[in-house]
């Protein structure tokens, strides 16, 4: 059975959930509104093993339907032009893992304002609070992890580590640290990457978000 908080966030991120049947285009007014870092993302699509939602603008639906029958690889080729963007590339799909039980690893880091002096740029955009792990000795920057709140009901982590600090296993105990804390809060923790990403899938993997089969697509 799907965990409600997951089931709510894929309704309300993409408009429906479950699909179904194998693809199914949805219009959906979050397509046109400012997602969590202020910009617009035209295109959301999660797929799992039962099915895909792809969510678009309203007014696009028709067109994009019109590709249901297609390859999914030309299917995605096609996707911008459909959506009324031209000469964008076409939409790239990744690794969707969420998590409901995160590895039981030792705290890394502590929750600071995205505007403290000590976080760096990257992490910023996130606002709220951001997690970071600092250098004993000095109190520099090593690690952090922002959250995408896409809404109340789930949330999406991002990890970054300096290169100077790798190797140390600071990026699962922070993603597991922070998966924890969304999940305290009554949403569920979601973690995506490209499939290329062996470094991403390994950090993914050890703080408790397995790979399911499940896929993201957007725009």
């Amino acid at each position: 059975m799907l965990d409600k908080r997951l089931y709510h966030h894929l309704v309300t991120w993409l408009g429906q959930w479950p699909p179904g049947q194998q693809l199914v285009v949805v219009g959906s007014e979050r397509r046109v509104l400012p997602a969590w870092d202020g910009h617009v993302y035209p295109m959301v699509g999660v797929g799992s093993p039962t099915g895909t939602v792809i969510s678009v603008p309203s007014p696009r639906t028709a067109a994009v339907r019109a590709l249901a029958d297609l390859p999914l690889d030309d299917l995605l080729e096609k996707l911008p032009t459909a959506l009324g963007l031209a000469g964008r590339r076409k939409a790239y799909r990744g690794v969707f893992r969420y998590c409901l039980d995160p590895t039981a690893l030792p705290d890394a880091g502590e929750w600071v304002p995205f505007d403290d002096p000590v976080v760096p740029q990257w992490l910023r955009p996130f606002g709220g609070e951001v997690l970071i792990a600092r250098e004993p000795s000095t109190g520099a920057y090593l690690a952090g992890v922002g959250i995408k709140r896409h809404d109340g009901h789930g949330n999406e982590l991002s990890v970054g580590t300096e290169e100077r600090a790798r190797g140390q296993g600071l990026a699962r105990r922070l993603v597991a640290q922070a998966a924890r804390r969304v999940l305290d809060e009554g949403a569920v923790p979601t973690y995506l990457h490209s499939f290329d990403n062996v470094a991403s899938a390994r950090v993914a993997e050890a703080a408790g978000f397995p790979d399911r089969g499940w896929i993201v697509y957007g725009v």
